[in-house]
């Protein structure tokens, strides 16, 4: 376990215990608290105790920060704080967190062509240095972004795949770690089964006790900039259009809706399986997938291009010399 110096083992001990038992203790959390637990040491040297300075000083939007990173960084110190309020060892004001404001991010819309180019990069993927972590990165990222492409799943959800989380026979995965603590799960397609299989028979070689089934060099999972660094460099060499990992998820969603089109009162019953599939907590969360469908324009043209001709017919415009 990690320490906190300045805030002390008597305040976050019992309070990672409390986050680990319901289920609640994530990177991100741990990450803001060191955060506060080292700014209060390189402002406020020799200081005993958290106090209210303290708390306002950090938990202030800084000149380059956007307003959602400052909402995301500080409702971990709120929850400290509340946590900490309800068990009489602190009397601190929460900071004022406004709403989150809704992104006007548009994901990127992969054409097939980018994807293959981009698999065929993770295939042929060459790393340098320590023998084990090389083979661990050529095993990982082929299986591991193509999970992300077959499953819909958030990159937080695959990276802390457990072992124990994903049955080999039944293919069924189990996601327990994920936003909103929304247990959920994912049947992997056959194909991904498979390679899911071949995966865990060579990484056993290498990490034959792991408990997290794409663990890194320590045996750990890997952290979130793991995922950003190594999707950058391979969909650099695969196209020149600007794409984040996550943009995989939102594919996943809008594949699935454009194969429905056709489906009738089926429609519902399918966006509602998606829905769960992914772990939203509400069917308005994957309704929003609507507005992002980047083909959708192109279906309804095929599907009534022919029919709108046929009722207006096209008409031929003559060059007047008046």
């Amino acid at each position: 376990m990690r320490t906190y110096p300045f805030l002390g083992s008597a305040l976050m001990n019992p309070y990672i215990d409390y986050c680990k038992t319901i289920g609640s203790w994530t990177e991100h959390r741990a990450g803001c608290l060191r955060s506060l637990d080292t700014y209060c040491i390189q402002n406020w040297p020799g200081a005993e105790e958290l106090t209210q300075i303290m708390i306002d000083g950090w938990c202030s939007l800084r000149e380059t920060e956007q307003i959602n990173t400052f909402i995301s960084r500080c409702r971990p110190i709120k929850h400290f704080l509340k946590y900490q309020r309800k068990c009489g060892r602190l009397n601190l004001e929460y900071p004022d967190i406004p709403a989150v404001r809704p992104s006007s991010y548009i994901p990127h819309p992969f054409t097939e062509e980018e994807l293959k180019r981009f698999f065929y990069e993770c295939d042929h993927v060459e790393f340098y240095g320590n023998v084990r972590n090389c083979k661990n990165l050529q095993f990982t990222i082929p299986v591991f972004f193509r999970l992300l492409y077959s499953s819909g799943m958030r990159t937080t959800e695959a990276r802390q795949l457990k072992c124990n989380d994903i049955d080999l026979g039944s293919g069924v995965v189990s996601i327990k770690k994920t936003k909103g603590f929304n247990q959920h799960y994912v049947v992997l397609h056959n194909s991904m089964l498979k390679l899911v299989k071949r995966y865990d028979e060579v990484i056993s070689i290498l990490y034959p006790d792991r408990e997290y089934f794409f663990p890194d060099i320590r045996g750990s999972f890997h952290p979130n900039y793991w995922v950003a660094v190594h999707f950058r460099k391979l969909w650099k060499k695969a196209s020149s259009s600007a794409a984040v990992p996550y943009a995989l998820r939102h594919h996943y969603a809008v594949v699935n809706i454009n194969e429905w089109i056709d489906e009738g009162f089926d429609f519902y019953d399918k966006l509602v399986y998606l829905s769960k599939s992914m772990g939203h907590c509400d069917l308005e969360s994957t309704k929003g997938y609507y507005s992002l469908v980047p083909a959708i324009s192109t279906i309804l043209k095929e599907k009534t291009e022919g029919g709108f001709n046929g009722i207006v017919p096209e008409v031929a415009y003559e060059k007047s010399n008046k």
